[in-house]
């Protein structure tokens, strides 16, 4: 018994010098934390990369041509656009108009080339006598005599690239180009050759640079004050760039259809660009905008 005593109370002398008494001890399982719930990734990069998308049938450069719009809209906003206002208040109206008449009746012999191209000889013919007409009884053109009565002979803008058009040469790439402004591959040809035979056509001092150049500017300026409204009204648009394209394209279509005698079923808006008609109110007798592609009633 006093042996038992000693061992037990040596046994609590150790306990409470610090050694641990034997316990059962379970065994200790390593748990890995839980990752987070994957982040839909894939779905946030294809949200990002917006710009990566397949461009629009037809405009296959829209980035880069998006930008040189934004770049030419700043310009125009801050530049052009102030000055072709000035313009537009500085000149009487009667003298604007005398100008752009002047300018389109430059264009007559590329317009008569183009109906002779496309077999139209009758549509020749009416052109050549707009050209005669107003060089002599309008003051070199300065008055379009020949659309009002007795003659009734409407101006029709015409030129290589509605000739391309008229015999199945697809528009090509749509661009928007810094001074150009919109156009596609064929209309961009069309309209380069149509610049560089008026002047070879009508020799000095159309073809030297003292008329060219301020000729070029009165004439970007005349047609820029005429289409303030329009600009201001795609402006307003939630997608500028697009409707301008849109309505670019849909002009160019429905004049290439009116070669054919066909008629588009939507309306067009006269717009402002190489080889384009400036919007008029006036009509000529036909009851047809004399900027609006005029539909050809047969063939010829």
């Amino acid at each position: 018994m006093l042996l038992s005593g000693v061992a037990a109370g040596m046994m609590m002398i150790g306990t409470q010098a610090g050694a641990a008494p034997q316990l059962p001890v379970e065994p200790v399982v390593e748990t890995v934390p839980a990752a987070p719930p994957a982040q839909p990734e894939d779905e946030v990069q294809d949200i990002v990369v917006t710009g990566d998308r397949t461009p629009p049938r037809g405009d296959p450069l829209e980035q880069l041509n998006a930008q040189s719009f934004e770049a030419v809209q700043s310009v125009d906003k801050n530049v052009v656009g102030p000055v072709a206002k000035a313009y537009n208040k500085g000149l009487p109206r009667p003298a604007r108009k005398g100008l752009r008449n002047f300018f389109s009746n430059l264009q007559e012999p590329v317009v008569f080339a183009a109906y002779l191209l496309q077999l139209k000889p009758g549509k020749a013919a009416e052109t050549a006598g707009r050209f005669a007409i107003n060089s002599t009884l309008g003051f070199v053109g300065l008055f379009d005599v020949a659309k009002r009565k007795p003659f009734h002979l409407p101006y029709r803008p015409n030129g290589l690239a509605n000739t391309l058009g008229f015999y199945g040469v697809g528009p090509g790439p749509y661009m928007y180009l810094p001074v150009i402004g919109p156009t596609t591959l064929r209309d961009l040809v069309g309209y380069g050759v149509d610049g560089i035979v008026t002047p070879f056509v009508l020799g000095k001092p159309f073809n030297q640079a003292a008329y060219v150049i301020p000729a070029n500017i009165l004439r970007q300026l005349g047609e820029r004050a005429a289409f303030d409204e329009r600009i201001t009204d795609i402006r307003a648009q939630e997608d500028p760039y697009g409707t301008y394209r849109d309505l670019y394209l849909k002009q160019r279509k429905a004049e290439i259809e009116a070669l054919h005698g066909r008629v588009s079923d939507e309306p067009v808006v006269p717009m402002y660009g190489p080889g384009l008609g400036v919007p008029r109110k006036a009509k000529d007798a036909s009851g047809v905008p004399d900027s609006a592609p005029l539909p050809e009633t047969a063939p010829e």
